[in-house]
Parts: structure tokens; C-alpha cells; sequence
């Protein structure tokens, strides 16, 4: 009998927050773990709370002058002018907060975990924490101060995994994995990202390397384009390369009620291309990513979850998960004013549309060459 899939967590991400004015001063791997359990979704006996990453086991990527310059910066809270310019630290992007070393060395140890214990057997491990992907080896980039899928993958290559397929489904290029294995044929990395979006790569003619691929998808992406891409390109391309581990990251920012996109999904979308990429290998690791509407992450994250499970995400939410769901707040303009169906519903209305031809033609360039 299959292992049960696994859910990897944190309590570090309750109540920490990158501050009042970034975009991540919202509650998100906290809600969705809340949401997982009053939906009656996980139980102890799946739950694992992870590690701190050492710095031997970050600076398999990270460099350590990278490594030692962040965690002082949480140490004493401050940064100098040569340290942020170095770094990329201390500005809004990515700025100086009390958790700013140890939650991403969580993350990161989480994803690492997640990659030990796809290892020792086959099966599903979830870490919404870990979905990292803009991180370079010396700076941190767009919200993301380590890589975590970089990290998770790079401990499955080193224990001698030869093909690993990641999947990037977050609306920002992830620019910070492909990156890191463009020349390394045991990775074919994917990305579906927003067209013209920070941080302005990814286009789907150009090819870092053999094993990358980019679908760059226009504003107003719907639900029809997103299943399309899955069945025309994102699973042939799956089968193509016969991987032995998939590593899907499932940013929230592509769904339609999330402020740092113009993308149009909504979470079934997000729901049926996790399904979809289930059979593809033994082995699955599924992590979070971007996402800045604390409703519309919760509600997409634990759907995730259930899909994982077999359970269905669209049935109504408990008493007790509508009540996590009340007890959120916002300090956007649509959070002052929230609809009802953020509170008294977790599958959004589906959003279809036509497939249009910039989505048809990015799916033919990346069938290209196999």
C-alpha cells in the first residue's frame, strides 16, 4: 500500500511577516495548514515539522559570504549600504525582518527534507513553504532570500535521481531554477508565467539550455488555456522525458482575485494540472510560491492538499474552516470590503474561455524538439 502523501510545516510562518507594506504581510502557509486541518484533511500522523536548513546543506547553492551576510542581517536587524547593494537586501523587495534568516532556512530545510524522504520510498510530500524559485546562489530576488526547489532538486540529483521534471505554474518566470539546471540534462524545467511580468524573462523562443522550456502566457490567461497547455504540452512533455521525480510549484498569484498578476485562473484550474501530473512518476513534491490575497492562497493551497488526497476541494467549507477564513484580514482596498464567497466557499467559480493564439503558439514552441 502507498505511503500516504506527506505535508511538510512550519509554525515560524505563524505571525511572521515580511512587514506591513510588502505584500507578504499575509498569513499564508499558517491559513493553509488551519484550513487542512478544520476541513478534517490532515491529521497528525502525515504532519512533519521541518527543520532548520544547516549551512553546509544551503550552501550547496548558496555562496557562504551570502549565506553568514543574512543571517547577521536578522541578527542585528540592519543592513549596510554595501550589504543591500551586494546582496539585494534591506529594500522593499526584500527587506530586513525578524525572521528573515531563519523562516527561509525552514523553507528551505523543509524542501530538503522533502527531497530525503521521496528517497527512502515513493509517494507525494507537499511543502507550500518551499516554492522559493528566484533566489540566486549569492542575492536574494523577488521576495525569495534562498531557493528552495533549487536545493530539493539538487539533493535528489545528488543521490543519484537522473531525471527530475519541475513544473513552475506561478505567475513570475522561475527564473531562479531554470537558472540553475539551463545546463543539466537531468532537469527539464517548465514555466508558465504571465507575459511581460517582473522579472521579464522566460520567453518562449529562448532555451537556456536543451531542457528548458517557457510558456508565457497573455494577460487574462482563463481556465480553458490553463487546462489546454496541461493536456497539449505540460504532460506530452512529461511522458517525453519519463521523469523519476516531478517537483510542481503552485504559485497562487495566477488566480484571478490576486493583486501582482493579470492572469485569470481560478484555484480548479491550479487544482486539475496538479491532478494532471499525479501519474507522471513515483515520486511528487509539491510547493507553494507566490500568492498575495491571503483567501485566495489559503483556500488554493489546501485545495492542493486534498487533491493530493483524493479528497474533493470543492465541497463546502466546516464551521470551523469558514471561521479561519473570517478571521483573516487584509489591508488592501478588496480585503476592507470582502465578498461572501471568500469566506463561504473554497473552489471558485470556474473561469473558461477561448484558447487564443499567443497560447497556442508558445504550446507549439515548446513541443519543439521532441
Amino acid at each position: 500500500m502507498a505511503r500516504r502523501p506527506l505535508f511538510l510545516g512550519s509554525e515560524v510562518y505563524r505571525g511572521s511577516s515580511y512587514g506591513p507594506k510588502h505584500p507578504l504581510a499575509i498569513p499564508r502557509v499558517s491559513t493553509t495548514i488551519d484550513l487542512c486541518r478544520a476541513m478534517g484533511w490532515l491529521d497528525d500522523g502525515v504532519y512533519i515539522d521541518t527543520p532548520v536548513a544547516t549551512v553546509d546543506e544551503i550552501a550547496r547553492f548558496h555562496h557562504r559570504d551570502y549565506i553568514l551576510a543574512l543571517a547577521r542581517a536578522e541578527a542585528e536587524q540592519r543592513v549596510d549600504a554595501e550589504t543591500a547593494a551586494r546582496y539585494n537586501l534591506g529594500k522593499l523587495e526584500n527587506p530586513v525582518f525578524p525572521e528573515m534568516y531563519r523562516r527561509p532556512a525552514i523553507s528551505t530545510g523543509a524542501g530538503i527534507q522533502a527531497a530525503r524522504l521521496l528517497l527512502e520510498e515513493p509517494g507525494i510530500v507537499y511543502s507550500p513553504a518551499s516554492g522559493t524559485h528566484h533566489a540566486r546562489p549569492g542575492r536574494a530576488s523577488g521576495f525569495c532570500y534562498l531557493n528552495a526547489p533549487v536545493l530539493a532538486i539538487l539533493e535528489l540529483l545528488d543521490a543519484g535521481v537522473e531525471r527530475v521534471y519541475y513544473v513552475d505554474l506561478d505567475a513570475h518566470h522561475g527564473d531562479g531554477v531554470e537558472e540553475a539546471f539551463a545546463d543539466d540534462d537531468r532537469v527539464l524545467t517548465l514555466s508558465v508565467h504571465e507575459d511581460g511580468r517582473w522579472p521579464f524573462t522566460g520567453m518562449a523562443e529562448e532555451r537556456a539550455g536543451r531542457m528548458v522550456r517557457n510558456l508565457p502566457v497573455p494577460p487574462g490567461f482563463n481556465d480553458s488555456e490553463m487546462d489546454h497547455l496541461v493536456e497539449v504540452a505540460i504532460r506530452p512533455l512529461g511522458r517525453w522525458f519519463a521523469p523519476e521525480v516531478v517537483v510542481v510549484q503552485t504559485g497562487a498569484d495566477a488566480l484571478a482575485e490576486d493583486p501582482l498578476s493579470k492572469l485569470e485562473l481560478s484555484n480548479g484550474a491550479l487544482w486539475r494540472a496538479v491532478a494532471a501530473l499525479m501519474d507522471l512518476a513515483p515520486r511528487m513534491l509539491v510547493v507553494g510560491g507566490g500568492g498575495y490575497n491571503p483567501w485566495s492562497v489559503g483556500r488554493c493551497w489546501a485545495g492542493i492538499w486534498a487533491t493530493l488526497n483524493g479528497f474533493d476541494p470543492a465541497e463546502g467549507p466546516t464551521h470551523a474552516a469558514e471561521s479561519v477564513l473570517r478571521s483573516l484580514t487584509w489591508n488592501r482596498g478588496a480585503g476592507r470590503n470582502p465578498p461572501e464567497h471568500w469566506f463561504a466557499t473554497l473552489a471558485d467559480a470556474p473561469r473558461p474561455g477561448p484558447v487564443r493564439d499567443p497560447v497556442r503558439r508558445v504550446t507549439a514552441l515548446a513541443l519543439e524538439g521532441t
